[in-house]
């Protein structure tokens, strides 16, 4: 029987609410599972204490017998200092698309071109202020 631990949504529409559940793969999400292992409620702040409830004994004695955490659940794990932090399977996911990248580089160009028109008077100023001040001598 391949084990997992997972989240089972609870709550209301646009109100949802999680149970950390052990269950077998095969059951549904919100169906049988065997062991309740916690609560997670997202409504919460990031701070709250009651946002992650979970069971760390019955978490690690689940883990020591072969259950596989989901992605979620393992990020609660890691946050919890339960199992060593892993390489995610896409680690480009954060990076920007396509048109945002030019965007990007266009105002790169924009902003080099400004610097280089503002460096440009200040270099001939002062080569347009020597022959004024000889005039003035």
């Amino acid at each position: 029987m391949a084990m997992k631990i997972r989240l089972a949504r609870g709550g209301t529409k646009k109100r949802p609410h999680y149970a950390i559940v052990a269950t077998d793969s095969r059951m549904p999400r919100d169906g049988r599972f065997i062991e309740k292992l916690g609560t997670y409620n997202p409504l919460l702040p990031k701070d709250s204490e009651d946002r992650v409830r979970m069971n760390i004994d019955a978490v690690k004695a689940w883990l020591d017998k072969g259950a596989k955490p989901t992605d979620r659940v393992a990020r609660m794990l890691e946050a919890a200092g339960v199992i060593e932090k892993t390489a995610r399977a896409n680690p480009n996911k954060g990076a920007p698309g396509k048109a945002a990248q030019e965007r990007a580089e266009q105002k790169a160009a924009k902003a080099a071109a400004a610097a280089e028109a503002a460096a440009a008077p200040a270099e001939e100023a002062p080569a347009e202020e020597a022959p004024a001040e000889q005039t003035a001598e």
